[in-house]
């Protein structure tokens, strides 16, 4: 079995995804600095906790799995496919059912197992989609049929969806289900297997929100946000302020009023309503525009591919991170129903820098594998 593997013309990595990777991570300390620095010194006396809390467990451990990715054959996980998925639901089984999960802001999304501390939800953005583009591309005429291709699909979606609402984490299992649409749209699906799933997958959505108030809550807020300004509307409220004040060009670096006493979560949820209130609606654009070039280029690299499993895995990974910076963006600036989404490659969490930049790793190694890196 090859586990290393360099490409025969020579190896060089696709360099918009890996710069531009890397410009976000920049950026996005920078802005976490300024973000973070009031709320780490009330709370722990330390103006720099959160950050050296960032880089220790989110840039050190995600630079280590982007360079292991980016030099891991990418053909190798699809071997394990099932075995990967199969070992993250235990994880979130125990998360769920045993007291090795944690609880945080009435969530119950992390697992403690001694000195580590992590989110399996997160790592579940990684095998599952490793698992759908290996389901998907092998022995793709069973796509047609009900039983053998439309069945199992909803089964391994629903299964997947009900283990991250259960957390609760809504947001997730909404972007989750997304991604496995479209890729299932890209892997030749028929088109009435494609509508039926996204009928199935809106009908759940509301009879979930409507059975739980806070969920309902959301949806209402959303729909009339001046009702509740004090209360369920706070949030969208004071990150439209923070947005709004930034103008066009932005209050400065470190001068945004909102951060630390209006605010809620301005070092994940909100952090988009820093970059604007910190940077302006030029600076904003700028940081969005890095995200859509990664996007585009991961769907043209996925057109150039030939092996079915790295161009699925390319589609895969491009719609999450599509999918999670327009519902954070969205979110934040009212758009869409609030939700508690990290901004990738920005926001505050160790588990999930370090993911994304491993999700960057695989498709830097798909494109030195396949590509000769000319748009």
């Amino acid at each position: 079995m090859k586990i290393f593997k360099s490409n025969s013309r020579g190896g060089a990595p696709d360099y918009i995804i890996l710069f531009g990777t890397f410009l976000l991570i920049i950026i996005g300390l920078a802005i976490f600095t300024s973000a973070s620095s009031d709320l780490g010194k009330l709370k722990f006396n330390d103006s720099y906790y959160y950050l050296k809390h960032q880089l220790i467990y989110g840039l050190s451990v995600g630079t280590v799995l982007f360079w292991l990715a980016s030099k891991f054959y990418y053909k190798n996980y699809q071997k394990f496919a099932v075995i990967l998925l199969l070992f993250t639901f235990i994880l979130l089984v125990l998360v769920l059912f045993t007291p090795l999960g944690k609880a945080s802001g009435g969530s119950l999304r992390w697992l403690k197992i001694g000195p580590l501390v992590f989110q399996p939800s997160e790592l579940l953005k990684i095998t599952f989609i490793i698992y759908l583009a290996s389901w998907l591309s092998d022995k793709t005429h069973r796509l047609e049929s009900f039983w053998k291709g439309f069945l199992p699909f909803l089964i391994i979606c629903g299964l997947t969806a009900l283990l991250l609402i259960f957390q609760p984490s809504t947001s997730a299992a909404v972007i989750l289900m997304l991604t496995a649409v479209i890729m299932y749209f890209f892997s030749g699906a028929k088109f009435s297997f494609i509508i039926s799933t996204v009928i199935l997958g809106l009908a759940g959505f509301f009879i979930i929100s409507y059975l739980t108030p806070y969920r309902w809550e959301r949806l209402t807020s959303f729909l009339n946000p001046d009702a509740n300004t004090q209360t369920s509307s706070y949030q969208i409220t004071w990150a439209r302020i923070a947005i709004g004040s930034g103008g066009l060009w932005g209050k400065g670096f470190g001068q945004s009023t909102t951060k630390l006493h209006y605010l809620p979560q301005p070092i994940d949820d909100s952090i988009f309503a820093i970059i604007a209130e910190e940077l302006g609606f030029i600076g904003a654009l700028f940081i969005i525009l890095i995200f859509v070039f990664i996007i585009i280029r991961s769907f043209l690299l996925a057109k150039k591919t030939g092996d079915k499993f790295g161009q699925l895995l390319l589609i895969g990974f491009g719609t999450l991170i599509g999918l999670q910076t327009f519902m954070h963006i969205g979110a934040i600036s009212g758009l869409i129903p609030l939700t508690g989404i990290p901004l990738p490659y920005i926001s505050y969490g160790g588990t999930a820098l370090a993911i994304f930049m491993a999700i960057s790793g695989i498709m830097v190694n798909i494109s030195k594998t396949h590509l000769n890196n000319r748009l």
